[in-house]
This record gives structure tokens, C-alpha cells and sequence, in this order.
């Protein structure tokens, strides 16, 4: 258990989550950290964290989107994901790019 601030709920949500990245063939590493990325984002938007970045506080909860946004399933990320990358790396004429349009020129 990474973080000593979870309470025995968290630290239940963490294992459950663990456990069930280990059965779908997930890496000790890997099913860790994604199941402590889930718990401080669930304690983010519940406000029992200290900090919290914005993305943590606003989107949709882990549950519920359900790997909506995972880069390679069901739709890959959000229109606005893509806008907000092309705008941080300062590509020009992304306001008018579709999300076609800008996945290719993010992919480059």
C-alpha cells in the first residue's frame, strides 16, 4: 500500500483493483501503480486529498468512464484532450482541426 493517508476503504479499493489487473495478465508494476493513480483520483474528486490537480477534481469519475479514454480503445481520447495537447506543443490552426484532423497532426 503506497500511501499511509487512505482509509480501510481506500486500501480495499486499491487491492480490489490490483487483484483484478493481476488476473487480466497485468504486471505486479503495472497493476500497482494504476490502482493507486485510480484511488488518489477517486479521493481527488470525493475532496479527500490535500491536492488535487483540475483534470482529477472535473472529469468524469474511473468507474464511469470505463476506458472511454484509454488511446486505444472505444474512441481513443477526447476532442478536448487533443485541442489541449495541440495548443501545449503550439500547433497553429487547431481551433478549426476536427478530431481526425488532429490525431494525425498530434501523431506526427
Amino acid at each position: 500500500m503506497p500511501e499511509r493517508a487512505w482509509s480501510d476503504k481506500r486500501e480495499r479499493q486499491y487491492e480490489h483493483i490490483k487483484e483484478g489487473l493481476l488476473e487480466r495478465g497485468r504486471t505486479e508494476d503495472t497493476a500497482e501503480e494504476i490502482a493507486a493513480r485510480t484511488v488518489n483520483k477517486e479521493r481527488a474528486q470525493h475532496g479527500e486529498a490535500k491536492e488535487s490537480s483540475p483534470s482529477s477534481v472535473h472529469d468524469i469519475s474511473a468507474g464511469r468512464r470505463g476506458g472511454l479514454r484509454s488511446h486505444s480503445g472505444s474512441g481513443g481520447r477526447t476532442y478536448d484532450q487533443l485541442r489541449n495537447e495541440a495548443k501545449q506543443r503550439g500547433i497553429k490552426g487547431r481551433s478549426r482541426m476536427n478530431k481526425r484532423q488532429l490525431e494525425e497532426v498530434l501523431s506526427r
